[in-house]
């Protein structure tokens, strides 16, 4: 059973980032982080489930049931 309180939806794919920096741009409780070849995935349990890093991911690599 899903318990919100102690995971989230919240799903990253490392092989597809092209290391552009929206996510860590966007995310309000800083999750991401700017690495060398792609973004780090930092911080995942401060994650709110806003949703915003994965509407601007260009390639896709970020997904999140926004809202759950």
């Amino acid at each position: 059973m899903f318990d919100s309180y102690a995971e989230n939806t919240l799903r990253y794919n490392q092989e597809r980032c092209i290391n552009c920096g929206m996510c860590s741009s966007v995310c309000p409780h800083g999750v991401f982080t700017p690495g060398k070849e792609a973004a780090v995935l930092s911080n995942s349990s401060s994650c709110m489930e806003c949703g915003a890093c994965a509407l601007n991911c260009p390639v896709q690599a970020i997904s999140v049931e926004s809202g759950v």
